[in-house]
């Protein structure tokens, strides 16, 4: 198996990059499951950028470095918002169905979200991320310098560090003291072989770690592989305490985390509380938490549902669009409106029940804008990466934007970078394993880490409750690890080895931030202190 790029993920991340490359170079694209079962085909909101005349680019910086808490890195904010309208523009050549509407500018409709100022969201009906991914997905299957590795779960990367002879055998010199990726290790989920990859380039798009909590938005692929394999490898990860819960998930007990897209509430959609709360049943609430209601950033309104939640003793809070004329909602969310009227929920007459959920992991590993990580050869594009766009709390529809300029800026970097020289690496070793005794151990551990990730590492923190989930993810990581080392691996086990890194990396990030700052609440510190600055995580040397 030899490229010359291999790209973990099938999001709007890995396939951006994948067509990027494809007419100079060998791509392989690496997915756990089908090319659509991630996240970016979960999106439905759209895609922020400024496509009109009335908006601008500084408006849209300023609008995204509100959000982030002053954590934002304000030079990847400005080159990112700069290359929105080109990243619109590539799509729509591609062919991606966005809503249009004769009247705009640019001839599509704009949708505004919470913590925008203006209208800039570029969307397709209430599904966006899927129409974009069914785009991409034609081309990528269709083109002869790409080829599909479905049902293949990456296990790590590797890097000259675990070589026999270190270094690049020809190409480009070695760089002294940093380490290179000549490519990874993938399991053929269906057969249980173990192949090896070779490649000149590896890129991480493996999105973010939303299992690692018991409610997410996330689809179940999103387990923090690329964090985790990039941690191990030696590189350093930022922000991982910046957990997006999103304000509004669907709250039913036949609907598994279907999201209620916040351009419900751009559109005129009101918080409101439930017959449970008695004499305030029917009240917005969201006023007294903020002046900007409804439209205020996501983290606010997560712990305002959260606050009224737990005051009250309610499971779930009302979002109400029904004094939109009907015809509206179902031009507009044709998803939301025909889901939840499967469910016996009629969004035109009836509000709709939600809580908040996992949704985004604004921190990951660390990169510069072209994607390059501290390990030579290896990027990080995407939910997997923290260039620094989201700070504290990323703003609403900015992630997919993200993915397509720092994707495009990723690929022009290995399109330009000399042959590096791939030395031929060592197979995948199992000479020293059994076939697990009990499977139900990893069951039982993925049950127990999401559980009391969700009970002491949610919207409201205490150092108290971080403590505790910090010892019990020592003890499961120790059993975890003794696990891997002397028993054959499989998909389940692979995902939950990286499920814990990924939450020790949360737990020790909130740990080392004493104050409150985005979605970072803790009870103990509440004040946020007069500097921004990130939390930056090194792996121990080996």
């Amino acid at each position: 198996m030899k490229f010359d790029v291999a790209i973990v993920g099938s999001g709007l991340a890995g396939l951006s990059v994948a067509l990027h490359l494809a007419e100079t170079r060998k791509v392989a694209v690496v997915s756990k499951r089908e090319l659509l079962d991630g996240a970016s085909n979960w999106a439905q909101g759209g895609i922020a950028a400024v496509l009109d005349s009335g908006d601008s680019h500084a408006e849209h910086v300023a609008d995204t470095l509100v959000a982030g808490a002053g954590l934002c890195d304000e030079t990847a904010t400005r080159y990112i918002v700069e290359h929105g309208r080109e990243a619109i523009e590539w799509l729509i050549a591609q062919g991606v169905p966005f809503t249009r509407d004769a009247s705009a500018e640019l001839g599509f409709h704009l949708t505004r979200e919470g913590g925008h100022s203006q209208r800039r969201i570029i969307h397709a009906a209430d599904a966006t991320g899927h129409a974009v991914q069914v785009t991409l997905e034609q081309k990528v299957r269709a083109h002869p310098n790409i080829a599909l590795f479905e049902h293949h779960c990456a296990i790590d990367v590797i890097t000259s560090d675990k070589l026999t002879g270190k270094g690049v055998q020809g190409g480009a010199p070695h760089l002294v003291g940093q380490p290179r990726c000549h490519g990874l290790y993938v399991q053929d989920t269906r057969t249980g072989e173990v192949l090896t990859f070779e490649a000149d380039h590896t890129v991480l798009a493996t999105g973010g770690a939303g299992k690692v909590y018991l409610y997410t938005t996330n689809p179940d692929t999103a387990t923090g592989d690329g964090i985790a394999m990039a941690w191990r490898a030696g590189c350093r990860v930022s922000n991982m305490e910046f957990i997006q819960f999103h304000p509004t998930c669907l709250y039913h007990p036949y609907a598994k985390s279907f999201l209620i897209s916040e351009a419900v509430r751009g559109e005129g959609g009101l918080l409101k509380l439930p017959p449970e709360a008695g004499s305030a049943a029917g009240t917005r609430f969201m006023p007294a938490h903020d002046e900007r209601g409804e439209l205020a950033p996501r983290d606010v309104v997560a712990r305002a549902i959260d606050f009224e939640m737990k005051k009250r003793g309610l499971d779930y809070v009302h979002l109400d669009i029904s004094h939109q004329p009907p015809e509206f909602i179902q031009e507009h969310f044709p998803t939301i409106y025909a889901r939840c009227l499967e469910l016996g929920i009629d969004i035109t007459r009836q509000p709709i029940p939600v809580v908040p959920a996992v949704h985004f992991t604004c921190g990951g590993v660390v990169t510069d804008l072209a994607g390059r990580t501290d390990i030579q050869g290896l990027y990080a594009v995407g939910e997997t990466a923290c260039t620094g766009l989201h700070g504290a709390n990323r703003l609403a529809s900015n992630s997919l934007l993200e993915c397509l300029v720092v994707g495009r800026a990723c690929a022009q970097h290995i399109a330009a970078a000399a042959p590096m020289g791939v030395q031929e690496l060592p197979g995948w070793d199992e000479s020293r394993v059994t076939n697990a005794d009990e499977e139900v151990v990893i069951a039982h551990n993925w049950d127990e880490l999401r559980r009391f990730m969700w009970n002491y590492v949610g919207i409201v923190r205490t150092t108290k409750r971080l403590e505790r989930a910090q010892h019990r993810i020592g003890l499961l990581k120790d059993e975890i690890d003794e696990y891997y080392r002397n028993f054959r691996i499989t998909p389940d086990l692979l995902e939950l080895r990286n499920l814990v890194v990924v939450a020790e990396l949360i737990v020790n990030s909130a740990l080392s931030r004493r104050e409150s700052r985005g979605l970072h609440y803790s009870r103990d510190y509440p004040d946020t202190l007069p500097k921004a600055l990130p939390s930056v995580l090194t792996p121990p040397r080996r």
